[in-house]
């Protein structure tokens, strides 16, 4: 599907805690053909404006989230690689502002991307830097672990599985924040990179090293805070944690799949229990952090567990 736009409409002033959003922006990625995508939208265009070159990322059918096609940013290209904007063309510079899509990172791979406060037009290289830089397992250094350049805020994510990447921007007070496979990765009311920043302008999916292989799929942006797909808290727990033997997992609908990740990102434990309530044994676990990612029909939620 490509971009979809929906007139915003006025709650008064937005809060984080209050309000609630209209889609400005969708792409699920399904409606192009495979190779780059720049002379492919109007909306998805490269750093320098090229269409068709180093920087164009690519449509790929080798993963997805949805359907079977995602967008490939690599190091194809090298030294430049992918440089990929996907524009915000209502440019807001008011309120809140919501952006989600999905990541797949390989092991051994590194991802990156980073938010524009303008694009000026045909001239996309001259705009300002609203987030800091976002990295994703940098040069292959910290796999299973996410941070900013300068290391002042670090999350865990997981390698060979899409993760949600949520970022929701206060556009009056110039901060924003980070949710990474449900969990807080950038605090609320974390400052704009850039306080001069006119309006929020593009998402920036950029490969930065030699190691860079990510795909992105299911883009959406909103004005507003966006509603979640989050189980509610009385309808999902577990317990106990820390855990010794057996984590329960207690719920109103049949869990679908239960997976497992070391704070490195690898997969450790897998199941597919498809019942209400159903017991994880996590005994023959060492002791540590754990991320437990829970699916309940099209949705999911990660939340960690000691042992």
């Amino acid at each position: 599907m490509k971009k979809i736009y929906l007139l915003a409409f006025t709650l008064g002033a937005f809060s984080l805690s209050t309000s609630y959003g209209q889609i400005d922006q969708q792409d699920d990625l399904e409606s192009y053909s495979p190779g780059p995508i720049s002379s492919q939208a109007d909306y998805w265009k490269t750093w320098s404006g090229e269409e068709g070159g180093p920087e164009d990322g690519i449509v790929a059918l080798d993963q997805s989230n949805s359907g079977s096609q995602s967008l490939l940013i690599d190091e194809v290209g090298a030294p430049a690689g992918k440089d990929q904007l996907y524009l915000i063309d209502s440019q807001p510079d008011t309120d809140i502002y919501t952006v989600r899509f999905s990541m797949y990172i390989p092991s051994g791979k590194e991802g990156y991307f980073n938010l524009q406060g303008e694009t000026p037009a045909g001239s996309q290289g001259d705009g300002s830097f609203l987030s800091p830089d976002i990295y994703f397992n940098p040069d292959n250094t910290t796999p299973g672990q996410g941070q900013v350049a300068d290391g002042s805020a670090t999350w865990a994510f997981p390698h060979d599985a899409w993760f949600p990447v949520e970022l929701i921007l206060d556009l009056d007070n110039k901060t924003l924040q980070m949710n990474v496979d449900g969990l807080p990765a950038i605090l609320e009311g974390t400052p704009f990179n850039d306080m001069a920043v006119p309006y929020f302008g593009a998402i920036d999916f950029y490969a930065p090293s030699e190691f860079t292989t990510y795909y992105i799929d299911d883009v959406v942006t909103a004005f507003g805070l966006l509603s979640t797909e989050d189980f509610k808290a009385d309808k999902f727990s577990v317990y106990p944690n820390p855990v010794t033997d057996f984590l329960n997992i207690e719920t109103v609908n049949a869990v679908d799949q239960v997976v497992i990740y070391d704070v490195l990102g690898k997969v450790v434990l897998q199941e597919n229990p498809s019942t209400i309530s159903p017991r994880i044994n996590m005994s023959n676990l060492p002791t540590g952090a754990y991320l437990v990612k829970v699916k309940i029909g099209n949705s999911s939620k990660t939340v960690k567990v000691l042992k």
